[in-house]
């Protein structure tokens, strides 16, 4: 999928395709879970890839995307099953399928997301502060926008879209409130920060897009929940990858694989990391990225990155 704030093309673009295929190594009579299917491609070429008797799972929470996906699947008949989930419940989802040979995460938004301007994601054309990724979902971007405390909306600025302006920001939306449409926060943020800045290749308004979706559909949680899960649902010698698009899913991932790979875990109220038998084997050391001739074509590829683990 894709990271940012603005407009793309109406077809989803697979990033990394050929980097996931490789990594997860898919072989006949494989098992997949695709935590967030998309409009399928990632999807199908697991599944093309596993013929004849391949099985993939695909969750997402966007009925949208599934649509898409169930057209793109439809050649594979019922070797997918596609349900409009959160990959936060994938352990429930999974049962009956799991264990599996490998889960990928290709986290942000789709190009078909971002096209549509009813969902409110981009900024291009005048669309409602939306940006849920389930529809049936009760928080929206206009409820952070004009409701949340400035401090509260600041501080998701500044953490989500780290933004260094994000104090301005959040004060020139108190002033401008009521906001009900993207592009009208978009002309209150680059106002807030004097439009164009120099040297800056995106928008002004593009990370405050971002932290609101972020905020919204509760990435980072969901990511951070997800990750032990999915470890558990791998079979041994089984492979989660996943991309990333954002510094701080990619810094989530990375601690996550490693203290998983070194046997150290975390406990808030232990001064010192607790050691346990490791569970994953790093796979890429260093996370990979879109080849020259990937960003050309898609240039929101630049800012992907692929981190992929195998269950010991």
């Amino acid at each position: 999928m894709v990271g940012g704030g603005s407009a793309g093309a109406s077809r989803h673009v697979p990033v990394l395709y050929q980097e996931v295929l490789a990594g997860l190594q898919p072989r006949p009579g494989s098992t997949f879970i695709d935590g967030t299917v998309g409009a399928g491609e990632h999807a199908a070429g697991l599944l093309a890839a596993s013929s004849p008797d391949g099985r993939l799972l695909g969750l997402d929470r966007d009925p949208a995307a599934l649509a898409a996906a169930r057209q793109r699947l439809a050649e594979f008949g019922s070797r997918s099953r596609l349900v409009q989930a959160s990959y936060r419940d994938m352990a429930e989802a999974a049962l009956g399928i799991a264990p599996v040979d490998g889960i990928l995460l290709d986290l942000g938004l789709s190009s078909l997301q971002l096209a549509d301007p009813a969902r409110g994601f981009a900024f291009q054309a005048v669309g409602p502060l939306d940006m849920r990724f389930d529809p049936t979902a009760e928080l929206t971007a206009a409820e952070i926008v004009n409701t949340w405390p400035l401090d509260a909306l600041a501080d998701i600025i500044y953490r989500y879209g780290e933004e260094r302006h994000s104090r301005r920001i959040a004060r020139a939306i108190g002033a401008a409130r009521p906001i009900a449409t993207t592009q009208g926060l978009a002309a209150v943020v680059a106002q807030a920060v004097g439009g164009g800045r120099r040297g800056e290749r995106i928008h002004p308004a593009t990370r405050t897009f971002q932290a609101l979706r972020m905020a919204v559909n509760d990435e980072l949680g969901a990511l951070a929940a997800v990750l032990p899960v999915a470890v558990s649902l791998l079979k041994i010698g089984g492979r989660l990858a996943v991309i990333s698009f954002h510094s701080l899913e990619d810094r989530l991932v990375k601690s996550f694989f490693r203290l998983q790979a070194r046997g150290e875990a975390v406990d808030p109220g232990v001064p010192y990391p607790v050691p346990f038998a490791p569970v994953l084997k790093l796979i890429t050391r260093k996370p990979l990225a879109a080849r020259p001739e990937e960003v050309a074509q898609n240039p929101r590829a630049r800012s992907a990155k692929l981190r992929i683990a195998e269950r010991l």
